[in-house]
């Protein structure tokens, strides 16, 4: 490093130690937002300048001279060499749905310090870590799928097990994120009309990148980015226009452009709509967190919620039950580290990356735009007033449907708001009510209009700024899901193929549309009930969705670990190790609490149990509306107890299994044996990073090659 570079990296380390100081040691002084993403952005930066580097040269040792599956199989299908900027895109759209915005929100009854400790903290040392190994192991095992690495590489017991619970898992998210989005589309024209034309856009770009103009990624990117802002403002023009009736779609009707929608996804070449679009939509996401965070910066807005509340030591919050060990590592999930990624990280990508040296910006890169978004959702959730954010976040059993109830009750909690208060801020962006809006997209929406109509209009703006991050929240979660289910395709795929090994070729076309309509059926028909009955379908699972995401984690982590010690890497084991122990110790305690809480807030099956008693009794308790429900409710709990007992017993068995093959390679490192794919020359020519370096655009230069990098007829030393 140069002095000038040296210089550059201590000031950076200062400013993010600067704004750590300032979260850390406040006392009831206000505190600007500005320091939180000081702290943040700081924190970033050195993480992925050093520690993403040093896992990337000296952990894994990127071979930028060994040949990808997208190189060796490309087949224009599934296996395509991808820009590596298109497949940021891709990647970071895959994996960034709804936990980043709602995770972060949700946990911020906690205060703003525990939630933004574990999302910086834990993306540096786990998610991301997490999302570049796996992708590295599976680029180096032709793209192989999760539960098929760890069934090749763990051993048939414990490979079985993960493979039964990745995909049961899989299609809970999957089906989870659908059903984010039916609420977020039913009958908004402005948001189905701009959503919608992301797909002709997408097909555009894809064949302007494949047929017109090979390579041109800016030149498409203007293009496709101007389409998509007018897309945008056309929707609320539709949305004001006679057209609007035709955009205004119900939930069930809704469900069944997706499930079309995500089979066709699926099974289309990646380089046609799914590369596209989902790059696309990057452009948008990070384009308006930028926006926010910019408006962070010019509005400096305050911090309003505590750093730490009386919640995180009680742990009987109104928004969600349990201690904050280990329930706000459960919240916040994709902020900090997602299960979920791993198969996008073993699903999509590995197929289509050019380089391995390109794992560090994809794989660690992407996560942490993720988790600056998450640090944007917890900052938009702590400038509003705290009596604000639990009248919005509270069930209605808790705040009750009157302003004055939720004034009343929000005092209890000891935080002041008034009835007035809570009736103007639902005015002020033209909603009827804004009690008991839970889930985290009100609040997220509520924050950006706060910031962005400080900036940009005033007050007049606030219901605009609303209602755009609505649409923006489900154009977000969106894009995960039709990359989710090609993942789950693959995986699908993979699994079947230790039955019938034909289904292992992922061109092979009965395989992929057989796979593609199991995995869209199986969510679509979760998400079909769930839509018909409130408290049946993916309602029904809903419960399990954080602890299930965060099992899902801890199999990516064993795999990861696995790999490095069988790999003979032993002594860097404890890159994937660490995060894995502090894993399995949060969501085993999670799950144990879960089975056997005795408070009915927390615990299945005291929840079970005292909706029984309430039936023996002839008594109807909320949120039941009849007898039925009841019942079912009781069917409901005992269901996720059962499954959650299940989840993590599946995840028991696949820790020990790599623990003995972990042990066993230990002392007689020649028995390892790998699935390792034979090392085949690359004759592609690449930058690893999103912008090329000086060397790297000497070599493009000689090779005759555009920035997008391409194949040569000979390697270029």
């Amino acid at each position: 490093m140069t002095p000038k570079s040296i210089a550059v990296w201590v000031l950076v380390a200062l400013v993010g130690a600067a704004g750590w100081a300032v979260l850390a040691l406040s006392r009831g002084e206000e505190v600007s937002a500005a320091w939180l993403l000081a702290a943040a952005l700081g924190s970033y930066a050195i993480g992925y300048r050093f520690y993403a580097r040093f896992i990337a040269h000296r952990v894994l040792k990127v071979d930028k001279t060994r040949a990808t599956p997208a190189e060796r199989l490309d087949n224009g299908v599934d296996f395509h060499p991808t820009d590596r900027r298109v497949l940021f895109g891709h990647h970071f759209a895959a994996v960034a749905g709804a936990g980043p915005l709602v995770g972060p929100v949700l946990a911020a009854q906690m205060g703003y310090l525990p939630g933004t400790i574990w999302i910086v903290a834990g993306v540096i040392f786990a998610g991301a870590v997490q999302d570049m190994v796996t992708l590295f192991f599976s680029t180096r095992r032709d793209g192989r799928s999760l539960g098929q690495m760890a069934r090749d590489e763990i051993g048939p017991v414990g490979g079985a097990a993960a493979l039964v619970a990745v995909f049961a898992i899989m299609i809970i998210l999957l089906a989870v994120l659908a059903l984010v989005i039916v609420n977020a589309l039913a009958h908004s024209p402005w948001g189905v009309f701009s959503i919608g034309m992301t797909i002709p856009i997408a097909l555009f770009m894809g064949f302007y990148l494949r047929v017109l103009r090979p390579g041109r990624v800016t030149e498409v990117s203007v293009i496709g980015v101007a389409l998509l802002l007018l897309a945008i403002v056309a929707g609320g023009w539709v949305a004001e226009s006679s057209l609007a009736s035709t955009f205004t779609l119900e939930k069930e009707t809704l469900i069944i452009w997706m499930v079309a929608y995500g089979f066709v996804a699926s099974v289309l070449p990646v380089w046609m709509l799914l590369a596209p679009r989902d790059y696309l939509s990057t452009f948008m996401k990070i384009g308006t967190i930028a926006m926010l965070a910019l408006g962070v910066v010019i509005a400096m807005p305050t911090l309003r919620m505590p750093s730490v509340t009386e919640f995180a030591s009680r742990g009987d919050g109104p928004v969600f039950a349990g201690s904050m060990f280990p329930f706000v590592f459960i919240t916040i999930a994709c902020g900090a580290l997602s299960g979920f990624h791993a198969l996008v990280s073993s699903g999509t990508t590995p197929k289509m990356i050019q380089k391995e040296t390109q794992v560090r910006v994809i794989g660690y890169g992407s996560m942490l735009t993720e988790s600056f978004v998450a640090v944007m959702a917890m900052i938009c959730a702590t400038i509003i007033e705290p009596g604000l954010f639990f009248a919005v976040n509270s069930p209605a059993g808790v705040v009750g449907t009157t302003v004055q109830s939720a004034s009343q009750a929000v005092a209890d909690f000891g935080f002041a708001v008034s009835p007035e208060y809570l009736a103007q801020a639902a005015k002020d962006v033209e909603e009827s009510s804004l009690l008991s809006r839970t889930g985290g997209a009100p609040t997220f929406a509520l924050g950006m209009s706060e910031i962005f109509s400080a900036v940009v209009g005033g007050a007049g703006m606030k219901a605009f700024w609303y209602h755009f991050a609505i649409m923006f929240e489900a154009l977000f979660i969106l894009t995960t899901l039709d990359a989710g289910t090609r993942v789950g395709r693959f995986m699908l795929q993979d699994t079947l193929g230790n039955v019938h090994k034909s289904f292992k070729d992922v061109s092979w076309k009965p395989g992929v549309w057989l796979a593609s309509a199991l995995v869209v059926g199986a969510w679509g028909y979760f998400l079909w009930v769930g839509v018909k009955d409130p408290l049946g379908g993916i309602n029904q699972l809903f419960p399990l969705f954080g602890i299930a995401n965060q099992l899902l984690a801890a199999v990516a982590l064993a795999v990861c670990t696995t790999l490095l010690v069988k790999s003979g890497r032993l002594k860097w084991a404890w890159v994937t190790g660490v995060p894995l122990a502090w894993d399995v110790a949060v969501t085993l305690t999670a799950s144990y609490q879960k089975i056997f809480s005795d408070d009915v807030k927390v615990g299945f099956f005291a929840q079970r149990d005292k909706y029984r008693e309430g039936i023996e009794a002839g008594q109807v308790l909320k949120p039941a509306k009849n007898m039925d429900e009841m019942h079912t409710i009781v069917t409901n709990a005992t269901v996720d107890g059962v499954l959650s007992a299940l989840f993590a017993l599946l995840i028991l068995i696949v820790l020990l299994d790599a623990l003995r093959t972990c042990v066993k390679a230990v002392r007689n490192p020649a028995s390892a044996t790998l699935s390792e794919v034979p090392w085949t020359e690359s004759k592609i020519v690449a930058p690893a990073g999103l912008i090329a370096t000086r060397e790297e655009r000497a070599e493009l230069a000689a090779a005759g090659l555009e920035s997008g990098g391409g194949r040569v007829k000979e390697p270029v030393a």
